[in-house]
Order: C-alpha cells, then sequence, then structure tokens
C-alpha cells in the first residue's frame, strides 16, 4: 500500500491491540526511503474509550489536549525502524530547530494510517548533530504501571545509546532536505479526524520491540 502526496493518514497509539491517541496528518511522500508525514498545527487529538490506561491517571498523558500546538513538525519513519525521525521548527520565522528522534515501536500500516506505541524515550538532536538523550527516567515509570515489561525497558534503553551512537558517529539514514521543507498551502488547514478510528483493526503486539 502506498499513499499519495497530500492524502490524509491516522496515525494511532496502539497498546495491547486498543487505540488510546489518534491524530490526523498529511503525507507529503510516501516511498521506499521513508514514509513521510506532516502534522499541522491544529491537527485534532483523539482519544481512545476507558479510563483503564498504563498511566498515573488511567488516560493518555495528552487527555485533555485538543489539537497540536505549534510550528508543525516532519515525521520520517521507516517501516522496520524502532523510531520515527521529527523535524521541528521554532517560531518565529520557521528557523530549524533540530531534529527528534522518538524511541517507539516499529511502524505497522493499517487501511487508514499507521499504529505504533510511543516508548517514552527520546533523543532531542541539534542541527550540528549534538545528541542529548531525554526522559530516560520515564521508561522505568511507565514499565512499572505496566505500558511494557522491564525487559522491554531495558531494551528501549539499549536502542536508545545505539541510534545516540549512530548519529554521533555520522551515520543518520534520513536526508538533511527535510530541514528546509516547507508545507505548501493546503497543507496548513488541519485534516478532520475520521469517524471509526477507534474501530480499525489493530495488532494486538505483547513486546512493542518484538
Amino acid at each position: 500500500m502506498r499513499w499519495s502526496p497530500g492524502d490524509v493518514v491516522v496515525r494511532r497509539e496502539v497498546w495491547r491491540g486498543r487505540p488510546w491517541l489518534a491524530n490526523p496528518l498529511y503525507v507529503v511522500e510516501d516511498t521506499d526511503a521513508a514514509l513521510v508525514l506532516y502534522q499541522p498545527e491544529g491537527s485534532p487529538w483523539g482519544f481512545g474509550a476507558g479510563d483503564d490506561w498504563p498511566t498515573v491517571t488511567g488516560r493518555h498523558p495528552y487527555d485533555g489536549r485538543t489539537a497540536w500546538v505549534g510550528e508543525g513538525p516532519l515525521g520520517l519513519h521507516r517501516l522496520d525502524d524502532p523510531y520515527a525521525v521529527w523535524a521541528y521548527w521554532r517560531r518565529p520565522g520557521r528557523g530549524f530547530w533540530g531534529w527528534y528522534v522518538n524511541i517507539q515501536s516499529p511502524i505497522r500500516r493499517t487501511e487508514i494510517g499507521i499504529d505504533s506505541l510511543d516508548l517514552e524515550l527520546d533523543l532531542l538532536v541539534t542541527p550540528s548533530f549534538d545528541v542529548i538523550v531525554k526522559d530516560e527516567e520515564h521508561v522505568a515509570a511507565s514499565a512499572a504501571l505496566g505500558r511494557f515489561s522491564e525487559s522491554t525497558a531495558t531494551a528501549i534503553q539499549a536502542v536508545g545509546a545505539r541510534v545516540k551512537a549512530q548519529i554521533e558517529a555520522g551515520d543518520r539514514w534520513w536526508d538533511e532536505r527535510w530541514s528546509r521543507w516547507e508545507p505548501p498551502a493546503d497543507f496548513l488547514h488541519p485534516p478532520a479526524l475520521p469517524a471509526g478510528w477507534e474501530d480499525v483493526p489493530a495488532e494486538h503486539v505483547t513486546d512493542p520491540l518484538g
């Protein structure tokens, strides 16, 4: 399955077969190199039903937010990678802020978009490719709440260390041209979240890094 530029797809976070977060994004490019998605300001959040999710409150950490706020980021996804790379810009002037490496379960394509699960650990990468590890402490805390196992928590930290070392060694697969990308005018209007996004079947994954 390939999508065309301008298509709207739904990026969902799925925990044990249950979607608990959804967000519609525009397709910029869908090739063998990467699936590139744009998240414009105002892109709405959707939250799965129930209050038994693996957090302190029982709801998704974003619960209460209505839409993405701020300059829209650009996400670069490869099918088998346990992370996505996002390009971020700052306001005013849309100067390039840097790269944000989100450690997550490898994406799975669905009939409406892609499914994954955020694994808490993140890498902040400056334009000069200095790497800062973010939210290490959240990994253990989420394991304790049951989002994933202790062994997966250890594997997540190992993924972060490996990717950090690769970036610092100059082994970066993504094209730096994306830091200069600008959204076309028709991408500035937030897409709608389609009805029934929760009902699209999601794979039940016991080990997010499987």
